[in-house]
């Protein structure tokens, strides 16, 4: 744990500036919680995205109440001008600190690091064991806000005490400070924890068990037009539609290597006739066997094989969230098979589909990540030195050539191969980790792969993972964050709805509905001897694109009084103009209405 020095950064807004100064904050407020709340053991306080936070044990149960007080005794604190001191101490006499400050967190902390030099860091009373990276002093800690109080298990293992975390934000002043409060002010009336129950799109049903999704009648009618549209583009680039078991024997999780390396994360055995089976945690190991099935020729590549199949992870309760974190999950999974030639092509392949998912839903804004080796370590990594070159150079080229901005993180891929990563950047400017191109040097050679090349001889092919939604809940969930539950009309779950003054009017309005169906609208007829004020705000609320309110002189003319989502109202529309602009903004995809 060797001592990182003091940041002093000419751009208070780049990223090591940022982890600085919370760093340095999450420090104060870690001392401000020990003096205000006795008794209270400390663990680790690390800069995050946006923030940071502190894992404490307390005798004292934390509630958004105690705040204020906190974030006084941090300003006092911070006022002092202390001054951040970093000093290199031997093992043995870190834990003979901690042993006497009774802080028995640290003590576990030191178990892995006998033997070495570890580093303290120093402000006015207080000292934590920490590799560093501080403001100068205490002074640049004026812009910050605790945020939220939540359970988290020491050391993310549930066999251990239950913590309790506080999350926080901080920035260089005060107006970037009110910006983020206000957006995350947004993503509160945003959350999709919130909106879907109340559109009635999905719900998680505590009688069934922590993070498995139900998806109600309207959630269901998004959820097919979003699967139908991925195939339908999917078929057109060559891909083929395959269709996987849920459980396989153990031995062909053993096979695959998921028993070693990802058991944790996988439910408990089945047995069935004295054979183990477990539920499947990823689509790879079938799409291979259906590869292996029968021999193949260099002509029959690529082979690409698409599947909307659903996994299941055993993810710990305290780390799910609505549906971004679930346990069970459909993954608009593919694997490419190839041969090297033809990778680059494939992965700009790859690279196009994913742009075309971004801009059909409404996304102009993204991120590209690089992820290859550490080529100082290569006992770390499956594969030889040629294979990472090669596939790396082919992620990069294909960015390249396209004009697209990425960024090379080396030593981040997994063992098993490089891969890209898109993140999108939603209506609030946050970035999602979403689709993935992702080599893998592993299974090929463990399952033995191969292909009969163009010599006669037995070659292995290349293999290539594919996921553009991610999972179909964990995108359902940003599109209902991003669009705030306000669908685009191709999307929307009701696209239209009537709205009847009298009973008058029902005929009338169930000839609409039938003609608007006809031309492949979702509509509701709302009929109901409500005033009609109520059934606007009922639809209002309900998101619904367009509202038609037929009344008498409406009939009369054999015209529409056409009501917007957002308020306006076009009257006078006949039904065959309602239904043309309707079709064509649906046809288009737009994002928004078309109606000036």
């Amino acid at each position: 744990m060797p001592a990182t020095d003091i940041v002093h950064a000419a751009d208070p807004n780049s990223q090591e500036a940022l982890d600085a100064l919370r760093h340095s904050c999450a420090h104060v407020m870690a001392q401000a919680v020990q003096e205000l709340f006795p008794g209270t053991k400390i663990t680790i306080g690390p800069a995050i995205e946006n923030g940071f936070y502190y894992d404490f044990d307390s005798p004292h149960r934390f509630t958004e109440g105690d705040f204020p007080a906190i974030e006084k005794r941090m300003l006092q604190i911070a006022e002092g001008n202390h001054e951040f001191k970093g000093r290199e101490v031997a093992y043995e006499e870190s834990k003979e600190y901690w042993s006497a400050k009774g802080e028995t967190y640290k003590l576990e902390l030191l178990e892995g690091f006998k033997g070495q030099t570890l580093t303290h860091y120093t402000h006015s009373t207080f000292t934590d064991l920490c590799r560093g990276g501080h403001t100068p002093s205490t002074k640049a800690i004026r812009h910050f806000k605790l945020l939220s109080v939540a359970g988290a298990y020491w050391r993310g293992d549930e066999k251990k005490p239950m913590l309790q975390r506080l999350y926080a934000t901080a920035w260089p002043t005060k107006p970037q400070l009110a910006d983020h409060l206000k957006m995350l002010e947004e993503a509160k009336k945003r959350d999709h924890r919130k909106l879907g129950p109340a559109l009635g799109l999905f719900s998680i049903e505590d009688l069934a068990g922590p993070g498995l999704i139900f998806w109600h009648p309207k959630g269901g009618r998004m959820r097919l037009i979003m699967e139908d549209w991925l195939r339908a583009e999917a078929l057109s680039r060559g891909y083929q539609m395959v269709y996987t078991p849920h459980i396989a024997n153990v031995d062909l999780w053993h096979t695959s290597g998921h028993t070693s390396f990802f058991r944790q994360n996988m439910f408990g055995a089945i047995e069935v006739e004295k054979a183990e089976y477990l539920l499947k945690p990823m689509n790879c190991p079938f799409h291979i066997l259906i590869y292996k099935s029968v021999l193949r020729s260099y002509k029959a590549l690529p082979l690409r094989f698409s599947e909307l199949g659903t996994v299941y992870r055993y993810e710990r309760s305290g780390v799910l969230h609505g549906l971004m974190r679930v346990r069970g999950f459909t993954q608009d999974d593919a694997h490419i098979f190839c041969a090297p030639d033809q990778i680059e092509s494939e992965v700009e392949g790859c690279v196009d589909f994913a742009l075309k998912v971004f801009s059909t839903y409404g996304f102009d804004k993204y991120a590209m990540e690089v992820s290859t080796w550490d080529p100082e370590k290569p006992a770390d990594y499956s594969g030889e030195a040629a294979d990472w070159d090669r596939a790396t150079g082919a992620l990069e080229a294909v960015l390249k050539r396209r004009g697209i901005p990425y960024k090379l993180c080396k030593g981040e891929a997994a063992f098993y191969g490089p891969k890209i990563d898109m993140k999108l950047i939603d209506a609030l400017g946050r970035p999602w980790q979403l689709s993935t191109v992702q080599f893998d040097f592993n299974l090929p050679k463990k399952f033995d792969l191969e292909f009969v090349g163009s010599d006669g001889g037995r070659h292995r092919p290349l293999m290539v993972h594919r996921a553009l939604y991610g999972s179909i809940e964990r995108f359902f969930g940003i599109l209902v964050e991003h669009y705030a539950g306000n669908f685009p009309l191709w999307l929307a779950p009701v696209q239209v709805k009537i709205l009847t003054l009298t009973d008058a009017q029902i005929g009338p309005a169930g000839e609409l509905a039938k003609k608007l169906e006809a031309a492949g609208m979702r509509v509701e007829l709302d009929s109901r001897p409500e005033k009609i004020g109520h059934k606007i705000r009922e639809a209002t609320l309900e998101k619904v694109p367009y509202m038609v309110v037929l009344g008498p002189k409406d009939v009369e003319a054999g015209t529409l009084a056409v009501r917007l989502r957002d308020g306006r109202q076009k009257n006078g529309v006949t039904s065959d103009e309602f239904v043309r602009r309707l079709t064509e903004e649906a046809a288009l995809k737009k994002t928004a209405s078309t109606w000036e």
